[in-house]
């Protein structure tokens, strides 16, 4: 029989523990502790608890030797692989080189261990060191890291803590060429599905501010052309649903916003444009919305006529508000991509 001195605070905590501790092991430990401290025999507790003589005096040995912190402590032995001899070495050469499929990296890691692995051992492997399958960005060639992340410290944070507080309005202007053809998507399916491409080569454009704390959007659209004529339409209904209050346009550099007429009409109407570096569509907000929409309403979808394809783009934009405002607030949140420089 081993005698056990338990101290009265570890009583409260293994009365407690041996119903809340989230492991079922541990739990029957103080579960077995409990019992002891109740002056039970050990035949009588090795009942209760379902357990053998020798595993009931492994539990108290634990208490007795290494107190409470011994009990709760879980030791499980884990084979480890031979890979991991090797982890240094190949996260090393994947940093360089990702592999694009399995294959790849089971013949990379071959090379590098001489061990042969299948894909499925490959793949656990890569997760276990922190790599997972990850679809490859594009960022235009000649944007400026540098550049961009002085023009969000400096300028757009600062406008955008303003509008948070109610002082002004900013809201982030861009033009969409909706053209009606197929966009092809991804879709599970039992075998690879053909949609119709519409003959033609109708366009929808779609020149829109999306403003970016309320999300409220402010569109002028046509089948043509967006120009300067577009911009100045559409600075005028800003002004419009938006009176007596400082506002900001943040914009692209397209020319047609940087003409003459469109900053004349600006300094008019009291509306600030603060153009984007360029080559930043990481930084315009509103680049986030035509995605979804793409999403949404094209990928994978076919529109019999141009009144259709148009009508599907509308009722979406209109819904940005009601239907889509769970999605678009998760969305357009107020957090904006920087790259390296030496991407």
């Amino acid at each position: 029989m081993i005698t056990i001195n338990f101290h009265p605070d570890d009583i409260i905590i293994i009365e407690d523990g041996r119903y809340t501790h989230p492991h079922p092991r541990v739990r029957r430990r103080l579960e077995v502790l409990w019992l002891k401290s109740q002056m039970l025999s050990h035949d009588d507790i090795c009942r209760l608890a379902n357990i053998g003589e020798s595993t009931l005096v492994r539990y108290l040995k634990l208490y007795r030797d290494g107190g409470l912190e011994e009990v709760i402590k879980l030791k499980f032995r884990k084979p480890e692989s031979e890979l991991e001899k090797y982890v240094i070495d190949i996260k090393a050469y994947f940093q360089d080189h990702p592999p694009a499929t399995l294959k790849e990296a089971m013949a990379a890691i071959e090379g590098i261990t001489g061990l042969k692995r299948s894909k499925a051992t490959i793949g656990r492997f890569l997760h276990s060191i922190g790599m997972h399958p990850r679809k490859v960005g594009m960022i235009p060639s000649k944007a400026d890291p540098e550049k961009q992340k002085a023009f969000l410290n400096n300028e757009l944070e600062p406008i955008l803590e303003e509008a948070k507080e109610g002082k002004k309005v900013v809201l982030f202007v861009d033009a969409a060429h909706f053209v009606l053809a197929p966009f092809l998507g991804i879709l599970w399916y039992f075998r690879r599905i053909f949609i119709r491409a519409p003959s033609g080569r109708n366009r929808f454009n779609v020149l829109a501010a999306l403003d970016a704390i309320t999300h409220n959007l402010i569109m002028v659209t046509n089948d043509t052309y967006i120009n300067a004529e577009s911009v100045r339409e559409l600075l005028r209904e800003i002004r419009r649903q938006y009176v007596d209050i400082p506002v900001t346009v943040v914009l692209d550099n397209a020319r047609y916003q940087h003409c003459r007429v469109v900053m004349e009409l600006a300094l008019s109407l009291n509306i600030k444009l603060l153009f984007l570096p360029p080559y930043s569509p990481n930084l315009n907000l509103i680049e986030r919305l035509w995605r979804f929409l793409k999403k949404e309403v094209l990928y994978s979808k076919y529109y019999s006529n141009f009144a259709i394809f148009k009508d599907a783009i509308m009722n979406c934009l209109s819904q940005t508000a009601t239907t889509h405002k769970e999605k678009l607030d998760s969305l357009l949140a107020l957090r904006f991509q920087l790259f390296d420089k030496s991407i």
